[in-house]
C-alpha cells in the first residue's frame, strides 16, 4: 500500500507540474507591460515561497534537535534529519530564485544584478544555508550537529527580513504582489490560476524531494550508529 500511495503521489505531482507549466506558458495571457519575460514570475515567486517554507521547517527541526539532544537520542536524530533535508531543498529553491530574478531584472532593469535590499538579503540567506550544508559535509565530531543547528536557526532569522525588505526599505525590487498596496494583486483570472497551480506544483515536488532526502539521511544515521556500535565491540 505504501508503494502504491507513493506512486500515486508522484503521478499526481507530475500531472500537476505539467498542468502548471501549460497554464504558465500557454494559457495565461502575455503581460501588456512586461511581455513574455513576465512568465518567469510563475516560477520565481513560488520558488521563493517554497524556499521560505523549507527554511522554516529547518528552523523548527533545529530547535527540536537542541531541545531533545540530551533527552532523546533517537528523537534528536529524527529532528536533525528533518533539519538537514529541509535546508537542502530550501537551498535548491532559493537557487532558482537567485537565477530567475536576474533573468527578469536583465530585461526589466537593463542589468543582471543590483545591490538592492531584497536581492542582497536573499543572497545572504542563500550563503548562510550553503555554509550550513558545507559545515554538515566537512566538519566532523560530536558537536557538529549542535553547531549546525545553531547556524540553521541563525539563518532562518533572515527569512522575515527578506520578506519584509520591500516594506522596510526603498528598493528597486517590485512591491509585493499581494498586500503591496491598493493596486497589488493579480487581476486576470488565468494569471492567478497559473500562479496558484505553480505554487501547488512546486510545493508538491518539494515535499516529495524532502521526504526522500529525509529517508536517505535517516538510513545514513542508522548505518553510522551500527558502525559505531560495531567498532566498540571489535
Amino acid at each position: 500500500m505504501k508503494k502504491i500511495a507513493i506512486g500515486l503521489y508522484v503521478l499526481a505531482t507530475l500531472i500537476l507540474l505539467a498542468s502548471a507549466f501549460n497554464h504558465a506558458m500557454f494559457v495565461a495571457p502575455t503581460d501588456e507591460m512586461q511581455g513574455e519575460i513576465q512568465r518567469i514570475f510563475y516560477y520565481h515567486v513560488p520558488s521563493a515561497m517554497v524556499a521560505f517554507l523549507f527554511f522554516t521547517i529547518s528552523l523548527i527541526a533545529s530547535i527540536a534537535f537542541l531541545a531533545l539532544r540530551r533527552k532523546s537520542h533517537n528523537g534528536a536524530q529524527i529532528a536533525d534529519a528533518w533539519a538537514l533535508a529541509s535546508a537542502e531543498v530550501g537551498v535548491a529553491f532559493c537557487t532558482v530564485v537567485l537565477i530567475t530574478g536576474p533573468m527578469w531584472g536583465r530585461r526589466a532593469w537593463g542589468i543582471w544584478w543590483t545591490w538592492d535590499a531584497r536581492l542582497t538579503t536573499t543572497l545572504i540567506l542563500w550563503l548562510i544555508y550553503v555554509s550550513y550544508l558545507l559545515l554538515r559535509k566537512f566538519v566532523t565530531g560530536p558537536q557538529m550537529q549542535t553547531l549546525a543547528a545553531v547556524v540553521g536557526i541563525f539563518g532562518a532569522i533572515d527569512v522575515p527580513i527578506v520578506y519584509m525588505s520591500t516594506r522596510w526599505w526603498r528598493t528597486q525590487h517590485p512591491s509585493p504582489v499581494f498586500g503591496g498596496g491598493p493596486d497589488s494583486g493579480i487581476k486576470d483570472p488565468e494569471m492567478l490560476r497559473a500562479f496558484g497551480l505553480n505554487i501547488l506544483a512546486w510545493l508538491a515536488w518539494g515535499l516529495l524531494v524532502l521526504v526522500f532526502r529525509y529517508y536517505v539521511e535517516r538510513q545514513k544515521q542508522k548505518i553510522d550508529l551500527r558502525d559505531a556500535k560495531q567498532s566498540l565491540t571489535d
